[in-house]
């Protein structure tokens, strides 16, 4: 087969070793090709295509970051290549069982705890995906891998089968990149088209666009109860996604006792040792009353009215950076029920808090350094609330003052403490 690795990579590089290791020849091209993951890719044998040509390939493998409206990628599909994805690739070249788990927010948590779940069950379990490291870097190192899986990822699969399968929100993210929420939504739910009666599906059972969307989906069902504290929600998640597979092998293995005796409370005591991710929604300090709340990576609606329904008010919201163009007027009853102050920081901070300058106090922070931004927005709350809490949750990306959202968090943290912050 002529097949094409497009785009390189942390996902790119992960195929080109996931096929090296699995004697599958292959091509690689890259629109912006950087020296150092060109060597890389030589280093294993693999050669540069300079100019993909329609005709050329039977199958192309793009990375996320490529469009799939992508020119180049449109005229390779014209020419009678098949364009796919990793996570396809490893569903039609490895046997290694997968749980997919997506949603809007909350798939790196919920990933890392279903991984958690699983090793605590005796399962040699990895995770992978969307986080580091890619799918392809570990599906053969293990005997079940937690995937999480973007829109991204999901839109270019077609026979891609999941063992369990877990949907954890449909909310809005995306809109520059699919068009629609329609067709962000068709993406997500590629995960579930597959599903067979021996397959599992974890859901949340309050969402009702899952809800609608599952309906007449055979797998067996195994919902699960979103809770106020994000953390608990996507444990909550986490765990059903591990005794879904779990019995899913007991029925196929019976030999595996461990499996076929799993139960929720023999889980319920490893949920204090789960991991907890960087830069997701966690009290972290206080100064005297007032709780510091950092959820740097909420840059998502539904994570932000999440974040905001659970941090304890009066709360002071610091958000800013550059606008990924949500419908943050959504927000208005959320914000009038429990805020009390906005800090408006970064490039689009303004425009952001625009829709709520009516029901409560902006301070607009113009500093254009980060560091002193967050320092000045933790002054002005301090400043003007003795107790609640002051919550980080941006509803943009970090990009025009931060190297990414786990800088931010980090400098936020600083802040806090060299201001006085007391851990807890």
């Amino acid at each position: 087969m002529r097949r094409l690795v497009y785009g390189l990579g942390r996902s790119g590089l992960g195929v080109l070793g996931y096929l090296h290791r699995h004697g599958l020849s292959a091509r690689f091209y890259d629109d912006q090709l950087k020296p150092d993951e060109a060597g890389q890719a030589q280093a294993l044998g693999f050669e540069q295509e300079p100019d993909p040509t329609p005709g050329t390939y039977d199958e192309v493998i793009a990375a996320p970051g490529v469009p799939i409206q992508h020119d180049r990628l449109q005229a390779l599909r014209a020419g009678g290549a098949e364009v796919i994805g990793e996570a396809e690739l490893v569903y039609r070249h490895s046997k290694t069982p997968l749980i997919g788990i997506t949603g809007t927010a909350g798939k790196t948590s919920c990933t890392l705890f279903t991984g958690h779940f699983l090793r605590a069950l005796g399962f040699k379990a990895l995770e992978g995906g969307n986080i580091d490291p890619p799918l392809a870097s570990v599906v053969d190192e293990a005997e079940v891998v937690a995937v999480e899986m973007s829109s991204f990822q999901l839109e270019r699969t077609r026979h891609f089968r999941p063992r369990v399968a877990v949907l954890l929100l449909l909310g809005v993210d995306h809109l520059d990149r699919h068009g629609s929420l329609e067709a962000y939504h068709a993406a997500k739910l590629n995960l579930i088209r597959n599903l067979t009666a021996q397959d599992a599906l974890v859901y949340n059972a309050r969402d009702p666009k899952i809800l609608a969307a599952i309906e007449g989906n055979p797998a067996q069902r195994y919902p699960f109860e979103p809770h106020s504290d994000p953390r608990e929600t996507n444990l909550n998640a986490a765990l059903q996604a591990a005794l879904a597979y779990a019995h899913i092998v007991g029925r196929e293995q019976p030999e595996r006792v461990l499996a076929l005796e799993a139960t929720s409370a023999a889980l319920e005591p490893f949920r204090a040792s789960a991991p907890r991710p960087e830069a997701r929604y966690e009290i972290f300090a206080r100064i005297g009353q007032l709780q510091f709340i950092d959820d740097s990576i909420a840059t998502r609606l539904d994570s932000v009215r999440t974040a905001l329904e659970a941090a304890p008010p009066p709360v002071a919201w610091i958000l800013g950076g550059v606008d990924k163009g949500a419908p943050v007027e959504e927000l208005r009853e959320v914000v009038a029920r429990k805020v009390r102050l906005i800090l408006a920081i970064g490039r689009d901070g303004s425009r952001l808090a625009a829709p709520f300058k009516n029901l409560v106090e902006v301070v607009q922070i113009s500093e254009p350094n980060g560091r002193k931004a967050l320092e000045q927005a933790v002054i002005e709350s301090v400043q003007r609330l003795t107790s609640g809490s002051v919550l980080l949750a941006p509803l943009a990306t970090s990009f025009d003052q931060f190297k990414d959202y786990k800088e931010r968090s980090k400098v936020f943290r600083e802040v806090v403490f060299n201001m006085g912050g007391i851990r807890g």
